[in-house]
């Protein structure tokens, strides 16, 4: 039979040997038995109990409520299925942290004022309340984040090509538009329904987005042109 001794037990969980030792105290956690040194000793049952200790107390349950839920056989199914939602809805926070934390990457180029600092997390409130309007949780999560951070650095080099009065058909702007629809698939993971979102989004609000960095209804238009198939010129 597979037995940890206390140290072993904690160093592969986490917890401190003294959390294991209070869990024996208040008869939480009773140990198989002990070594002839006087360790303590856990068996696999014990493992499963510690689990279902540690689940539970992780969901904020207070500990001597848990030792009441545990009389009898822990069900351990229950407890993995509760885990594995509470870990979804956790990775779900995380991702959109990660969002809010590009955008405000992606405007942090110079130490900005405290007042520039609370409207970036306003936008960035806003945006994902934008966001959630218009996609699926599903849909968020399949959002390629990763771009948000590219995208201030192409829209100002196609707003001074603007400035400059650079023709859509010049090849260097025509870079710059294939960048920005390899920027758009990657960032919809070429799925049309979140590109017709996407594109819905867009034209809801287009005034908002303009007024916080983003492409303007002018820029759009510039960059369709420099995309539109270009017609040869008649043969002579």
């Amino acid at each position: 039979m597979t037995t940890w001794k206390v140290g072993e037990l904690a160093a592969m969980t986490g917890l401190t040997v003294r959390t294991l030792h209070h869990y024996d105290e208040i008869g939480l956690l009773r140990p198989l038995g002990r070594t002839a040194a006087g360790h303590r000793l856990y068996g696999q049952a014990d493992v499963r109990r510690l689990y279902a200790v540690i689940t539970l107390r992780d969901l904020g349950i207070p500990l001597d409520q848990i030792a009441g839920m545990l009389d009898g056989e822990p069900d351990i199914a229950g407890m993995l299925r509760d885990h594995l939602s509470r870990v979804d809805s956790q990775l779900q926070a995380l991702r959109t942290l990660r969002r809010r934390l590009a955008v405000l990457t992606a405007h942090a180029d110079r130490t900005p004022e405290a007042a520039e600092l609370l409207d970036l997390l306003d936008h960035s409130r806003k945006a994902q309340q934008t966001f959630e309007r218009y996609f699926t949780e599903e849909q968020i999560s399949a959002l390629d984040g990763s771009t948000i951070s590219e995208w201030p650095r192409l829209i100002a080099a196609v707003q001074s090509e603007m400035d400059s009065g650079t023709d859509p058909a010049h090849p260097r702007v025509r870079r710059l538009a294939r960048e920005w629809m390899r920027l758009l698939e990657r960032f919809h993971g070429d799925d049309p329904n979140v590109r017709d979102s996407l594109y819905r989004m867009r034209a809801d609000n287009s005034d908002e987005i303009a007024d916080h960095g983003g492409p303007t209804d002018e820029m759009i238009d510039y960059i369709k042109r420099a995309n539109a198939p270009r017609v040869p010129p008649p043969a002579r």
